[in-house]
């Protein structure tokens, strides 16, 4: 097995510790087991398990850095994959943004590893590949998806005498189902860190039905509509504004949180509905309490009531500005409303509701201008009914300019594991049609 306990991973850890004679050493652990199936034109075609374990020793003399890694964990390979992080530190160069490692830090309890995921089993597998197969065939569908389950821990420890150790799970699921006759395509995705919250049979339904309801799409003209976009339609657009919030970028004038006389924390940026922060205990998207540094991970907001409340800062970019470090979050909780997809299909008396947005390339960072494609599923709405599919469009928007035009809040959905509401957002760009299904 390569999932160590807490106690093995720290003796193995202090064994290569025990060898460096660097002025600094930082380790870095790591094990997963991991199982999966694959199914096309309605029958699996691979199935398999993966266990993998690797120990990755960095050392550094003064600013001069070097890595090495192995994945056996015998004192000579030990000793060995130490020595050799020290020769290519020797031979590196000066990094002039070098930082020491952290001291002993304290740690949230994370909540990111439950057993039934860990247990999954391959004849479970087997019963998710035929809960979208056989339904797909019944409706003259053909399916294609993937499930990939893992167990799995981390852990860290360095000369300064930091330790930190996790464990974690997670699922993840996705099917495409075609028609037959190749004109309509449906979707979907899931992911959890719990199994027991998974349905296959329910996401099977929500791709075959997409795929039946998009049959012979119609064109119509692209433009500016009120959209409905599922959680999959957003979730890109909304990880790609989150990447602004760089102090560093923001205070070299690189980015949108950029303006003149510095950045743009504490404006008003969006709708004041739009709440944004992140959280490694949240029960629905728990995550580990620390990041790559050994930094802890905390509840932060970032956007409250529009606003923008904390950029993320390097401890080597803090150093510089004499602030405190600001990490990076781990995870993407946007605050929603109560409407079901159903009831924003009904409040709607013109619109599009958009599945997914795909190959989304950025256009300008600086206003954060996105472009990019729909795909399985986009589907004209009138007088509160979905009234037939329409073909893809290519999209040019900015997320921030989505968020100002927000109508409707709508549930939240877990994707990729963030926590995004569905939205009703008015005049969205389309700029052309795509012929693609």
């Amino acid at each position: 097995m390569a999932i160590y306990t807490k106690e093995e991973a720290r003796q193995i850890m202090e064994k290569a510790l025990s060898f460096s004679t660097a002025d600094a050493c930082v380790i870095n652990m790591g094990g997963s087991e991991s199982g999966n199936i694959r199914y096309a034109r309605n029958t699996v075609t691979t199935s398999g398990h993966r266990s993998n374990q690797t120990l990755a020793v960095e050392a550094s003399f003064g600013k001069k850095s070097g890595t090495a890694t192995v994945d056996e964990f015998d004192d000579e390979s030990l000793e060995s994959v130490v020595k050799r992080a020290e020769e290519l530190a020797k031979l590196a160069p000066e990094n002039p943004e070098f930082m020491a490692p952290l001291g002993p830090q304290t740690y949230d309890e994370s909540i990111s590893f439950v057993e039934s995921t860990a247990n999954i089993s391959p004849e479970y597998r087997a019963e998710v590949a035929a809960k979208s197969i056989n339904p797909a065939s019944e409706k003259d569908v053909t399916a294609a998806g993937f499930l990939n389950d893992s167990a799995g821990f981390s852990a860290m420890m360095n000369s300064s005498g930091l330790f930190a150790y996790n464990k974690s799970t997670d699922v993840d699921f996705t099917v495409t189902m075609r028609t037959n006759d190749g004109t309509g395509s449906g979707w979907v995705t899931r992911d959890y860190n719990d199994v027991k919250k998974f349905n296959p049979e329910e996401a099977a339904k929500v791709a075959i039905d997409k795929a039946v309801m998009s049959r012979e799409a119609r064109a119509i003209e692209p433009g500016k509509y009120t959209v409905i976009l599922e959680p999959a339609a957003s979730v890109d657009l909304l990880r790609n504004m989150s990447r602004a919030f760089n102090a560093r970028t923001a205070d070299e004038g690189r980015s949108f949180m950029s303006k003149d006389d510095g950045t743009k924390m504490g404006e008003k940026i969006v709708d004041e509905r739009v709440n944004i922060w992140s959280d490694p205990l949240h029960p629905d998207v728990p995550t580990s309490t620390w990041n790559g540094e050994g930094m802890p991970l905390k509840k932060m907001k970032w956007i409250e009531n529009g606003v923008v409340k904390n950029l993320a800062y390097s401890r080597y970019w803090a150093e510089q500005k004499g602030l405190d470090p600001v990490p990076y979050p781990s995870n993407f909780i946007m605050e929603g409303g109560d409407a079901s997809r159903e009831e924003l299909i009904k409040s709607t008396k013109r619109g599009i509701l958009v599945t997914r947005l795909w190959y989304i390339r950025s256009v300008d960072p600086q206003t954060l201008l996105y472009t990019g494609l729909t795909r399985d599923g986009t589907f004209y709405i009138e007088n509160g009914e979905i009234r037939y599919p329409v073909k893809n469009f290519r999209f040019n928007e900015s997320p921030i300019i989505m968020l100002n035009n927000l109508e409707t809040l709508g549930e939240q959905v877990r994707i990729n594991g963030n926590l995004i509401p569905y939205m009703k957002v008015r005049d969205f760009t389309f700029t052309s049609l795509s012929d693609a299904v």
